[in-house]
């Protein structure tokens, strides 16, 4: 009895205010009826056997997400993580805190101050957080991390990455297709291979589908390339002026210079992460749709259901992590024969009988 008194006690301790009062009201009832001691066994007993299940019914859920440079509303990467979060808090009622790093100095003190606050989970956007995150996460062996577009090997941390390559193929047919010139343009961030992995399967799209060349350029080889859409138009207009027709823009808040002056110069922009056929309706042929919104979302919902697995978390076509966006936006712009070929192409993706090639597994472009 006074062990199950004191698991009632523990379990006192979890239970909201008002719930407190109203057990122990019932356990310290004092009369001359009888039947009272009876009472108390019981719900002792209840509380104990409760105790038992809180684990799995109260999860410590107290969620962060950490994002990129660039802001977070770049209307692209970090913009897609902050709506997955958005669309939690409002399924919930939970709120989570946020940071947006301007340097690349904050990351280990905002991700270490997150850590000792005990938010549960902390979800990084971008792969430039590994290096801060193999520190932090093997001081905090409890809690639950998610990094994305980046694998860290640890049983705490979720790595989510998709498979960029196929869904830029898609968008690849479609801007061949649309191409009057046959020359399409494609312009990245950073200069990493992560970004020419975006540009090496938009290549291998376009040509497929009859494209006669793709005019690249990356905006930089600092963090800087993700947030300057001044230098991003500057290119956009370079590469039309060399015949380009069609341009796909994968370089976070860079994108939204280039998809401006493709509008302007009455071409087509190809968007990237969100779906941002709607900044120039009409103007923009697509958006490859990179679902970064999805994986925060399940980040978070997964600790709160007590249901997070660490891991690599491989995301393509087949399980829904990238695809095509088409909307009221841009239905205009993609016929019957287009809307064919890319459904085509993304079927004999998921089937096998198509291998976009991924460039990171060997810095190489074969297309």
């Amino acid at each position: 009895m006074q062990d199950m008194a004191m698991r009632g006690g523990m379990v006192l301790a979890m239970l909201p205010r008002a719930a407190r009062g109203t057990v122990r009201a019932v356990i310290g009832k004092k009369d001359n009826r009888q039947g009272v001691d009876h009472m108390k066994r019981i719900v002792l007993g209840l509380l104990a056997a409760t105790a038992m299940c809180l684990p799995a019914l109260a999860a410590d859920i107290q969620p962060a997400l950490l994002y990129d440079l660039g802001g977070k509303f770049d209307k692209s990467f970090n913009e897609a993580s902050f709506n997955g979060a958005e669309k939690f808090k409002a399924e919930t009622g939970i709120s989570y805190v946020e940071f947006e790093v301007s340097n690349a100095s904050q990351r280990e003190q905002a991700l270490r101050r997150f850590a000792e606050d005990g938010r549960n989970p902390i979800v990084m956007a971008g792969f430039a957080w590994s290096e801060a995150l193999e520190k932090v996460a093997a001081d905090y062996p409890d809690l639950k991390f998610a990094i994305i577009d980046m694998v860290v090997d640890k049983p705490n941390i979720r790595s989510v990455v998709f498979k960029e390559n196929e869904g830029s193929y898609l968008v690849g047919v479609l801007a061949a297709h649309a191409s009057q010139s046959k020359k399409v343009g494609f312009i990245g961030g950073m200069d990493i291979p992560l970004i020419r992995k975006f540009g090496c399967g938009y290549v291998g799209g376009a040509k497929a589908a009859g494209a006669t060349e793709v005019i690249q350029n990356m905006t930089g080889d600092t963090p800087a390339a993700w947030n300057d859409p001044t230098k991003g138009g500057e290119i956009a207009k370079t590469q039309i002026s060399q015949g380009a027709d069609v341009i796909y823009a994968a370089a976070g808040g860079t994108g939204v210079g280039v998809l401006q002056a493709a509008a302007d110069g009455g071409k087509l922009g190809i968007g990237v992460d969100s779906n941002q056929n709607g900044l120039h309706p009409g103007k923009v042929l697509t958006s490859m749709l990179k679902r970064v919104d999805t994986a925060v979302y399940n980040a978070f919902m997964d600790v709160k259901n007590d249901k997070f697995a660490g891991g690599v978390n491989n995301l393509g076509l087949k399980e829904g992590g990238v695809d095509y966006a088409l909307d009221d936006n841009n239905k205009a712009l993609i016929t019957d024969e287009m809307k064919a070929a890319v459904e085509k192409a993304k079927a004999d993706i998921i089937a096998g009988t198509v291998q976009v090639h991924d460039y990171t597994s060997d810095d190489k472009c074969p297309y």
